[in-house]
């Protein structure tokens, strides 16, 4: 994360909305991805490639929801991972990086216009489906965060139920998010999914929540676990609070509350 000296980071904060309600605009996204180049959502590939590396294979099929202008599949090519599917609401954002693979030679990487609550692909077809950030604007008006609106919930719920289908018995769900896992494990833990869930977390003064959610591997005794994790003490560098996920984080706990 840049300085206020870098322009690439003076350029990145330039394009955040004045609301967090904005995000839920998709006229602010198709504006914002018409110039902007790129913007990494909770960090880039670097600070948690160790934690994709676990469980992504060379071989892996993967869907990316929500891909935006990221660079993270292209980072997981250059990693040896060629068979990726990129998907974004946002035709705009789907034609710039359509274009932006093509230069750069990477022709494997699909990318297609397409809506994450209603996936347009078969069942079981993909080893890995992966969001960074995606799922945390479904929650930008959610209300209560332990009693989310049934609208937000209705969302949620759809998007990971798609995912859920189109993975392969034996696929994972990987979650980047803010969202801590006492709000989290009550909607990854409803009964019509079969995976387990594990987290961890990276950032250096702000954390970020790695989800791993593996189907096919619910315990059999059909528990679902009541820890609660308190949240982890923030100290924030000054680079930190002057990015957009500060930013983002802040404007939906003011909304919230």
């Amino acid at each position: 994360m840049g300085t206020n000296q870098n322009p690439k980071e003076t350029q990145k904060n330039s394009f955040g909305p004045s609301s967090a309600k904005a995000y839920l605009d998709p006229h602010y996204w198709d504006e914002r991805f018409s110039n902007e180049e790129h913007y990494e959502w909770f960090k880039d590939y670097s600070h948690f490639r160790h934690l994709i590396q676990a469980h992504i294979k060379p071989n892996s099929s993967v869907l990316e929801l929500g891909c935006g202008n990221s660079q993270l599949s292209e980072e997981l090519y250059k990693d040896g991972i060629t068979e990726i599917t990129c998907i974004d609401l946002s035709a705009v954002a789907v034609e710039k990086m359509q274009k932006r693979l093509a230069l750069k030679g990477y022709n494997e990487i699909k990318v297609l216009e397409a809506d994450m609550l209603d996936l347009p692909f078969s069942n079981e077809c993909f080893d890995v489906v992966i969001e960074k950030g995606t799922m945390d604007v479904l929650f930008v008006d959610s209300g209560d965060p332990w009693n989310p609106r049934p609208e937000t919930v209705n969302k949620v719920m759809a998007m990971l139920e798609d995912a859920h289908r189109v993975l392969k018995p034996d696929g994972i769900f990987i979650s980047i998010s803010f969202g801590q896992p006492h709000f989290r494990r009550p909607l990854f833990d409803s009964p019509k999914f079969t995976w387990s869930v594990e987290w961890n977390t990276f950032g250096d003064a702000f954390h970020y929540f790695f989800y791993v959610l593996k189907k096919g591997r619910r315990s059999l005794d059909g528990k679902v676990s009541s820890e609660r994790v308190q949240p982890p003490s923030i100290s924030l560098l000054h680079e930190e609070l002057e990015s957009e996920d500060y930013i983002f984080r802040t404007n939906i706990d003011e909304m919230n509350s």
